[in-house]
């Protein structure tokens, strides 16, 4: 059986059932992450396999087993219920990428509580304004990060504990708790709430690419949609070292950086550290990382270092990459299988989705700068903007929309049920992405609704006119935005940064307008570039075209508390 068969296999009578008798569920049973993530992994004979083996930036190092997990996963849902917590209350964890961020995940989830995870970096006003939509009763925290938490505390009058997990000895005030992992007694055994397949489990406030953060309230059987894409998409196989960029506060990196790795009892690795491309290519020698999931923002900087560092390193244990967060220019496609040999699989895919939605499955054909076609059981289009129709021919641009039924849809926004019944039309959840789907079934990203430039009457998506320019050898990364012009009302404005050993003048500036007037079409010619040091991103490494938009509007930029700092 070739791969391209295995795809069109899977899409045979397919039924999200495969993955629960995977997992051992049936209609009607309770069903707990937590408990299958740990528990279930060790009861099938796993309890020594290593489920987490971390790194800081210094380079020290942790490992846990399976066991070790369930065990202090355990012992952290016990001392979160001796506080007196019960279970639907929201419980934060606002921590760097450090084990007890991973482990306490599971812990919430296995005492009832509704996990809230939140970045790290956010400054104080960006975390009240979550834990106040959301009436969170407990954080679990850093010391360092101590200060931003009593900043805010007298305006939090539900929070009623704040865990302090590396506090050594630090001086605390009323209502905060030291709590150390390893040095507290260990819970070999806990009595894990009795979820049913609806009761919420994890609370993500989105990233605020277009608007205000909203709270997208997912549910215990989201995992039957996460084991089963992290299994077929990512490849895991039970000997895989993986490893997974994103950061718990993102979905990327609790849908696929701990249910889905998981539940699929595979060793992860973490490291604890901002972007080197040296280190990054170094920690996948050591660990011998055979999986590894990352975002566009990561591959461009890899790329932008070049290929004589990839040289300079053994990376032949890898054997599956993917990608998430933003489009996957064809640049980067084809530069990561000249520099590694291997393709990365763009896979794409919302907070709100909850799993993996449309992608490069294994083995399938990689057309270079498409987006793939629709996972298995997944029904997905494209609609006309006006009447939310189906398009009923290949090649027309429209909204990608999905049809509701799949286990990792979200069930809500938090205090929001108005923003959550508008995303549906016609029967279909609308992502707010627009897209054309060939005559092969490959959808090709076209931009956020919101991104969308209307220049002359014809709409031009951002993403190939950044595609273009990422083509040229001097620019790193590039946003294409709409700036007012008053005869055709919008013109497009694109943002470049270079990479190194290249400078801004005219020269370098009139040389890429000719590259680019080659490969697109004039309507989608930039009438202007304006070369800059870095661009918006979130810290999931999102390019916030909005703020950019503002900027050449004068209009408000609205939330920008996920902006990645410099």
């Amino acid at each position: 059986m070739t791969d391209q068969l295995m795809y069109e296999d899977r899409l045979k009578g397919f039924d999200w059932s495969i993955s629960e008798k995977e997992l051992g569920y049936r209609k009607g049973d309770t069903i707990n992450i937590g408990w299958h993530c740990s528990d279930r992994i060790c009861k099938l004979g796993h309890g020594r396999k290593p489920a987490l083996i971390w790194e800081d930036f210094l380079g020290t190092g942790k490992s846990f087993t399976y066991d070790d997990v369930r065990i202090l996963s355990n012992t952290i849902a016990r001392y979160v219920c001796d506080l007196g917590l019960k279970p639907g209350e929201r419980i934060c964890l606002f921590m760097d990428r450090i084990p007890e961020l991973y482990i306490g995940f599971l812990g919430v989830l296995k005492m009832g509580g509704i996990v809230q995870p939140l970045f790290s970096a956010f400054g104080d006003e960006s975390l009240w304004t979550r834990l106040n939509d959301a009436k969170t009763s407990a954080i679990f925290t850093q010391k360092k990060y101590v200060p931003k938490v009593r900043k805010i505390r007298d305006k939090l009058p539900e929070l009623r504990h704040v865990i302090v997990v590396d506090a050594a000895g630090s001086p605390l005030k009323e209502g905060e708790h030291s709590f150390a992992m390893e040095e507290v007694p260990r819970v070999d055994h806990f009595d894990v709430f009795p979820s049913m397949a609806e009761t919420p489990s994890v609370l993500h406030y989105t990233s605020g690419t277009t608007g205000q953060p909203k709270g997208a309230q997912h549910v215990h059987y989201s995992l039957i949609s996460q084991y089963l894409t992290a299994k077929w998409v990512l490849d895991l196989r039970p000997d895989d070292i993986y490893w997974c960029n994103a950061d718990p506060g993102w979905v990327t990196g609790t849908s696929y950086g701990i249910i889905g790795p998981w539940s699929n009892g595979i060793t992860q690795v973490v490291l604890d550290s901002g972007f080197n491309t040296e280190r990054w290519y170094a920690f996948i020698q050591k660990h011998r990382v055979t999986v590894w999931y990352s975002a566009p923002t990561a591959i461009r900087l890899l790329m932008r270092d070049g290929k004589d560092l990839v040289a300079k390193c053994d990376l032949s244990s890898l054997r599956h990459l993917c990608s998430v967060g933003e489009p996957l220019n064809a640049e980067a496609v084809i530069w990561s299988k000249e520099a590694y040999g291997l393709p990365f699989h763009d896979t794409f895919w919302q907070t709100e989705t909850g799993c993996i939605v449309v992608t490069n499955f294994p083995g399938m054909p990689i057309k270079a700068g498409s987006m793939g076609r629709p996972f298995p059981g997944m029904t997905a289009t494209v609609l006309d903007p006006k009447n939310f129709e189906q398009y009923d021919a290949p090649g027309r641009v429209g909204l990608i929309a999905l049809r509701p039924g799949w286990p990792s849809l979200i069930r809500t926004y938090w205090n929001n049920p108005t923003g959550y019944a508008n995303k549906f039309k016609n029967g279909w959840y609308v992502t707010g992405d627009r897209a054309s789907i060939d005559k092969d079934g490959y959808f090709w990203f076209v931009g956020r609704d919101d991104d969308v430039i209307n220049t002359g009457g014809h709409l031009v998506g951002p993403f190939e006119i950044e595609s273009a320019l990422l083509e040229h050898p001097a620019v790193a990364e590039s946003a294409a935005v709409a700036k007012p012009d008053p005869v055709n009302m919008e013109v497009v404005k694109a943002f470049v940064t270079l990479k190194k050993g290249y400078e801004v003048n005219d020269d370098l500036e009139l040389e890429i307008m000719n590259f680019i007037r080659k490969k697109l079409s004039p309507l989608a010619m930039p009438q202007e570039i304006e070369f800059v040091p870095s661009l918006p991103k979130t810290r999931s490494g999102k390019i916030m075209r909005r703020v950019l938009r503002a900027q050449e509007w004068g209009e408000p930029v609205g939330d920008i508390s996920t902006l990645m700092e410099d």
